[in-house]
């Protein structure tokens, strides 16, 4: 007996130990591939002359929630008057939404031409939030470093950087090989209408792009915990957005006399069921792409964990899980946003109703979506409404092996230096979506580099790009358009 229970000992020792091995190996194996081919690039524009394009571009209130403005059509006008080179060497067509289209020709015409795209239509100031902006958010006041306003960030900084490159570039003499599009929505902050129009023009044109890059995410600095390299996130695809109501439907009457089960009751027992079953997530299809990409980047016990999916993947995505900004790339969220039922504390309602949003990742539907609400609710006295001209579905997945994330990387690399470079999924809307129905690949990132401070003035107060951030925007899109 002793002898039958040293060799089980010993045996379940020897299967610790190669297990130990294999969890060592791949995790020696399981390396970030920093890019060293790359050489650094410098366009040599004039940065004190864009800075000054941006402080003006900033000025004119192109605020989404007032689209009628004499802004709109001015900051169109003044983008003709800031770069001439560019204009004369384009042909302009104007879309939707007061969104200008350019067409610069290349000398190839067998070569499947590219977009490149901003908006320039901001969000409104927050109410009452004026008294904490350092400068006035339409001033375009340039101190400290840094051009501030409103826009700077989302998306003018971006649509000064590329044109800047640009007029630069027909300065030089410099022709692309393949047509280069430059679009600049009008609308993105509300539903992107010149761009769709954009690629519906596109469509009726016969013409298919290779890609196009729009904005969607940034160089991230000292954002993603325990990573100390910055991240370039190149967004392969955009998640969708759902709205459901509830709404359970009941007498009224008294509250001195409930029935068993109000209607404010029963859509809350409906909210609580929904929020506590998530939508399946999990480590495949883009979100694998992000996260094997990123954990080789990661401190050695965290990178044992993404190399040793095999094992550890429970614990993994049960991590992941647990935080908001990685729980979303894993899966479609799931957000109540809204509730409603009487209107008085001593009346019970005749209809409750609650609002959930969705964030729909790639591999999910709304309809299946739907699907789940209704299994998970279990209560045929709920009725789930749903707008179906308001769903959007998820994107299609950009290929990340492709010639033009190639490019995009590769640019990024040239300016930033060796920096951890992954394929990501943006989260939140952008015109990218519309692009992507007359492209073969649609990308996301602007090429700035942000720090955790900086996440909050996105949308936010003392919103601001520095200038050295817009000297990097210009090379980036220097370097990508003369690969073309």
């Amino acid at each position: 007996m002793r002898t039958i229970f040293r060799k089980s000992l010993l045996g379940l020792l020897g299967v610790f130990v190669v297990m130990l091995a294999v969890l060592a190996i791949n995790t020696m194996r399981y390396q970030a591939d920093i890019r060293t081919d790359v050489a650094a690039y410098s366009l040599g524009a004039d940065i004190g002359q864009a800075t000054e394009l941006l402080s003006r571009a900033i000025q004119f209130e192109t605020d989404s929630t007032k689209p009628d403005a004499a802004d709109f059509s001015a900051f169109t006008d003044f983008l003709q008057q800031a770069f001439p080179g560019v204009f004369a060497a384009v042909d302009l067509e104007m879309m939707a939404a007061n969104t200008p289209l350019l067409r610069w020709q290349g000398t190839d015409p067998d070569l499947a031409p590219v977009l490149l795209a901003a908006h320039y239509d901001v969000v409104p100031i927050a109410p009452g939030s004026l008294d904490r902006w350092d400068h006035p958010p339409f001033a375009g006041v340039v101190a400290d470093g840094y051009i501030w306003g409103r826009g700077t960030l989302d998306n003018k900084g971006a649509l000064i950087a590329m044109l800047s490159a640009a007029e630069h570039l027909i300065q030089e003499d410099f022709t692309p090989k393949r047509s280069v599009y430059f679009s600049f929505g009008g609308d993105e902050e509300v539903g992107g209408d010149g761009a769709r129009s954009v690629a519906k023009h596109l469509n009726q044109q016969g013409i298919q792009l290779a890609w196009t890059l729009d904005e969607g995410s940034f160089v991230l600095d000292n954002v993603i915990p325990g990573l100390d390299v910055p991240v370039a996130s190149i967004n392969l695809s955009e998640k969708g957005f759902l709205t459901v109501k509830l709404v359970a439907e009941a007498e009224g009457g008294h509250s001195a006399l409930p029935p068993k089960m109000t209607a404010v009751g029963r859509i809350a027992r409906a909210v609580d069921r929904v929020q506590n079953s998530p939508l399946e997530g999990g480590l495949d299809g883009v979100t694998a792409e992000f996260f094997d990409a990123l954990g080789r980047h990661f401190t050695l016990d965290k990178r044992a964990l993404f190399a040793n999916q095999w094992l550890f993947s429970p614990l993994l995505e049960t991590g992941l899980s647990n935080a908001a900004s990685t729980n979303a790339m894993l899966r479609t969220t799931t957000a109540p946003t809204m509730l409603s039922g009487s209107n008085k504390a001593n009346v019970l309602p005749t209809e409750a109703t609650a609002t959930i949003n969705f964030r729909l990742h790639p591999r999910d539907t709304a309809e299946h979506v739907i699907a789940h609400i209704a299994k998970v609710i279990d209560d045929p006295e709920i009725d789930i409404v749903f707008d179906p001209a308001a769903v959007r579905e998820a994107s299609p997945v950009a290929s990340s092996s492709a010639q033009g994330f190639e490019d995009i990387e590769s640019s990024i690399l040239s300016v930033f230096g060796e920096i951890a470079s992954v394929p990501g999924l943006t989260i939140a809307a952008t015109d990218a979506r519309h692009y992507a129905q007359a492209s073969d690949n649609a990308y996301r990132i602007n090429p700035f580099l942000v720090e955790d401070d900086d996440i909050a003035r996105f949308h936010g107060t003392n919103e601001r790009l520095s200038v050295a951030n817009l000297e990097r925007g210009i090379n980036f899109f220097g370097a990508l358009i003369t690969r073309q």
